[in-house]
């Protein structure tokens, strides 16, 4: 009889709040990384092959919404319920070190160098860099898309035409020439041009969105707006397959290499693999506690990432193990733990918690 498989996923703990974005960086010279953002107050990042623990950022005073990484893995930024979006900055060197921009105080964890703050009046719900890395873009509960220039800091941003309800996700695309945008409000997707700041192009669904995401590749867009997972085409913007979910989904991801499966998660607590080409459920991931606000997929597709209301992150290879290994993979994963945690907080460059604060 064929030995059944199963997942068995390393859960990364340390936020204490729901943890409602995660965000991979694409592969660097040091590897890849995994940032998270949480009702916590406190992104964190991570080594996005192992999940151990890196750093965490405080300074928020709100919840953070969105966090992400430039392509090199460089900066970081996370947007808030203080009405500010931070930019953050990882320094080359044998180990991940990172310095950071916060709400307030502005500094770098290694100098305590005070840097710089991007101030908004109301919550900030998105934000993302561009691919040339050198612009950052927000948006949230003001209705209006910024984009700030990286380099100069002090310069006051670009507007966009005002956005027609709060904005819930942003991404960039065609090389930085489009951005989309989604509502907490209501259905639809909408692709703004930048030379001119204004939509031009609208892709309809019944209810809001509440995860976008544009395919490493450029070709597709990854939409979930709850009963459903939608796939797009990003240069045509052609509603491509469009799938009916067992649940109430909150984020979708395409895996980067082959296309050939996706990953979905909400509120069952479980988290879904399907077959891209036939929507056929291919597993169903069980482990949180709670509902799951997050996925994404790993930039070399081997593994992808979980976010849930019940506060951890559980990294999930993609080809499961028998269920034999079960026992003794937990056994491992736990001694390798708590190694790798020693490990990083003697080497990391970030804030390290004082006795009785959460870490990693």
């Amino acid at each position: 009889m064929e030995k059944k498989k199963v997942a068995i996923p390393l859960v990364c703990h340390g936020h204490s709040r729901p943890v409602v974005d995660l965000f991979y960086s694409p592969v660097t010279p040091d590897g890849y990384f995994l940032i998270s953002a949480s009702k916590d107050t406190n992104p964190m990042l991570r080594n996005g092959e192992t999940g151990d623990w890196i750093g965490t950022f405080q300074g928020h005073k709100g919840a953070v919404w969105s966090c992400c990484l430039d392509r090199n893995a460089l900066r970081a930024a996370s947007a808030s319920a203080d009405f500010s979006a931070w930019s953050l900055r990882r320094l080359a060197g044998d180990s991940p070190r990172c310095s950071i921009v916060i709400t307030i105080k502005v500094w770098d964890a290694l100098t305590g160098d005070e840097l710089h703050s991007f101030e908004h009046k109301h919550i900030v719900r998105a934000c993302a860099f561009s691919e040339d890395t050198h612009l950052l873009l927000t948006g949230g509960m003001e209705k209006t898309l910024r984009v700030y220039d990286i380099n100069r800091p002090d310069a006051a941003p670009r507007e966009l035409d005002k956005s027609p309800g709060s904005v819930r996700t942003a991404a960039w695309l065609h090389s930085d020439q489009t951005i989309l945008s989604s509502c907490t409000d209501m259905g639809g997707v909408r692709l703004w041009d930048v030379r001119t700041g204004k939509i031009v192009q609208t892709l309809e669904t019944k209810a809001s969105i509440t995860s976008a995401e544009v395919s490493q590749d450029g070709r597709f867009i990854t939409t979930a707006d709850g009963s459903s997972v939608k796939f797009w085409d990003a240069n045509h913007f052609g509603l491509v397959k469009s799938y009916d979910m067992p649940c109430n989904v909150e984020s979708a991801s395409l895996e980067p290499k082959s296309g050939s499966k996706f990953v979905a998660g909400g509120e069952d607590l479980w988290v879904h693999v399907f077959d891209f080409f036939t929507g056929e459920e291919i597993a169903c991931n069980k482990g949180h506690h709670g509902p799951v606000h997050c996925v994404r997929f790993a930039p070399g597709g081997e593994s992808y990432a979980s976010g849930s209301e019940d506060g951890t992150i559980r990294i999930w290879q993609l080809s499961p193990v028998n269920a034999d290994d079960d026992e003794a993979a937990n056994a491992n994963g736990k001694a390798n733990a708590a190694v790798n945690e020693v490990t990083t907080k003697l080497e990391g460059g970030f804030h390290i918690p004082k006795e009785g604060q959460a870490g990693g």
